[in-house]
């Protein structure tokens, strides 16, 4: 089997790619987080002219009606560029749900977004700049407008992933599915979680590296002290290695064995970005602490994604859960140290 990406795919990966550099620098994200709004209308205006918001969704609707790799190739851009947009999530989780459960599409495909709340996460990401909010009750998922909730916002160590607790009061006319939505939003959240942190891993050693090769120490770059390349290359081998993970549990039809392949993608994906954020700051010294310096951006993203959408121990349950009740003969190929771990979290 080839696993190699489709020509449209890379090219789809370097426009998204591209056109993020271009509008999501650090300066871009300081004068966001300067101005209080939500997100850069302008940056958001542009993603949706580029049909993002639809990768998702069936061409039947408007969309472009791509799959879950081309969904985790932009995640990965969006996780490379620290994006505070609700993208991912939109595209990649409520516009699939809105598919499967029938609703109309046009506002979410035309610069609207919606909000998920799902019982994995304690929080609502991105609430009060939804026009809707997707909201479990019980086995029922509820589309259900922003003014008919009230938003109380929470704690968060990532500043642009905006948090809010939600009070709202199911009613029988806006529930638009059942449990099966809610388990097909929990597993692409997860997958598409991962992709991002894999690119804000890449992201953190490559600043990592360019400073490097800057700040000199002794008369020489630190990047040629053997304990700065030691850092970084463990940094990027942990990222090599969990991105096939990824982009493997991305391709996988909708399953048993996708979903423990999903949560092994996230928690290659959460390690790396954990080696490559804390590698990227060590790098920098105390300037990786400072405002100054992007790699802090990545290092509070990396800690808010590393916890959505089920944490560690969660995905590793579910690939200890999977390699213990799997009958002989079939894939057990996983990450054995994490299968440890849960084992013995449960002792």
């Amino acid at each position: 089997m080839d696993f190699r990406l489709a020509e449209e795919q890379e090219m789809l990966a370097e426009m998204v790619g591209q056109m993020l550099a271009d509008t999501c620098t650090g300066a871009d994200l300081r004068r966001l987080h300067d101005s209080g709004e939500p997100r850069d209308a302008v940056r958001w205006d542009q993603i949706v002219a580029m049909g993002l918001p639809g990768t998702m969704a069936p061409e039947r609707d408007g969309g472009s009606g791509l799959g879950q790799v081309e969904m985790a190739l932009i995640a990965i851009a969006c996780g490379h560029a620290a994006l505070p947009e609700p993208l991912v999530e939109h595209a990649g989780i409520a516009v699939p749900m809105l598919a499967a459960a029938g609703a109309d599409l046009g506002n979410a495909l035309s610069g609207g977004t919606v909000a998920i709340g799902h019982s994995v996460n304690p929080f609502v990401a991105d609430a009060d700049a939804a026009d809707a909010l997707l909201l479990a009750d019980g086995d029922a998922v509820h589309l259900v407008p922003r003014d008919a909730v009230t938003l109380v916002r929470q704690p968060s160590i990532d500043p642009f992933r905006r948090l809010f607790s939600v009070d709202w009061t199911p009613a029988s006319a806006t529930r638009i599915g059942g449990d099966a939505l809610l388990d097909a939003a929990l597993d692409r959240g997860a997958l598409f979680a991962a992709a991002q942190l894999l690119g804000l891993a890449q992201r953190a050693v490559d600043l990592a590296v360019a400073y490097s090769k800057d700040r000199q120490q002794f008369g020489k770059p630190i990047g040629s002290f053997q304990a700065v390349k030691h850092h970084l290359a463990t940094a990027q081998v942990k990222i090599e290695f969990a991105r096939p993970v990824v982009l493997a549990a991305a391709a996988m039809p909708a399953s048993p064995l996708a979903r423990t392949r999903i949560s092994h993608a996230k928690l290659a994906a959460t390690a790396a970005a954990e080696a490559a954020t804390h590698a990227a700051v060590q790098v920098h010294g105390a300037m990786g602490y400072s405002w100054e310096v992007d790699v802090h951006f990545l290092l509070k993203r990396s800690l808010a994604l590393g916890q959505a959408w089920g944490t560690p121990a969660f995905h590793r349950a579910r690939v200890a859960d999977h390699i213990m009740s799997a009958p002989l003969g079939s894939d057990r190929t996983f990450d054995v140290a994490s299968v440890g771990e849960a084992a013995r979290e449960a002792a």
